[in-house]
């Protein structure tokens, strides 16, 4: 899972981090609300650690704009010293899915993300997707890139809208079969052929191939649009 912890207290947030990481999980760290929010909405992440407690904006602020200002729908587990019924309900009322009381166990919060990942199914979000002038509707299906249309098979949509939910991130070969076809492939024959595809097509109607291979590693879409002079 790729996790957002949004804590100030840094030494509870370094155990989070290195404990997440230590199994096996990516993890992404902002001390304030305000920092949190940003990179709340602007990546893509499997779930997000949210402490009540923030400078810069709280954590119940910061959840109710999330759901009701952003419409995001990643699953957010609450921190908090806070344990009554009062707040637990304040938490769920501003759109958080878990509650957890500090002080609590690294195991307890690994297996609570792990049970919210699984109920919310890592869909990706309904929002709309822009980076530079390319753009996705995940409502409509519809794609546009520099002000065309664009006609894409679904494997290959489901491509671009991972890399687009993170420009500038490299997605492993793992990650991309995984979000297209739910499953890992036999070779990467099947995924090469259809970035061969996606590329083709997007270079075909934009002029430029926003894709950038990093060979060894994956593939990452390219955050601004190339200057064609």
């Amino acid at each position: 899972m790729h996790i957002l912890i949004i804590e100030d207290d840094l030494a509870i947030a370094a155990n989070l981090y290195d404990f997440l990481e230590s199994r096996g999980h990516s993890a992404d760290a902002a001390a304030d609300g305000i920092e949190g929010l940003r990179l709340a909405v602007t990546q893509r992440f499997d779930c997000i650690l949210l402490d009540v407690g923030l400078p810069g904006m709280n954590g119940m602020s910061l959840c109710r704009k999330l759901r009701q200002v952003s419409q995001i729908d990643t699953p957010v587990l609450m921190l908090t010293a806070r344990d009554t019924l009062e707040d637990k309900l304040a938490g769920f009322e501003f759109g958080a899915d878990d509650y957890l009381v500090k002080p609590f166990a690294l195991k307890e919060v690994e297996a609570r993300l792990t049970a919210m990942h699984k109920r919310y199914g890592g869909k990706v979000s309904n929002r709309m997707l822009e980076v530079a002038n390319l753009s996705y509707d995940p409502k409509t299906l519809l794609i546009r890139f520099a002000d065309q249309n664009v006609k894409l098979p679904p494997k290959c949509i489901r491509l671009l809208a991972l890399m687009m939910s993170e420009p500038g991130r490299v997605f492993s070969r793992k990650e991309l079969e995984a979000e297209a076809w739910e499953d890992i492939q036999e070779t990467s024959d099947t995924l090469r052929s259809h970035m061969h595809i996606l590329r083709r097509t997007l270079t075909k109607v934009g002029g430029y191939d926003p894709i950038e291979t990093i060979h060894g590693l994956g593939y990452y879409l390219i955050p601004s649009a190339r200057n064609q002079d």
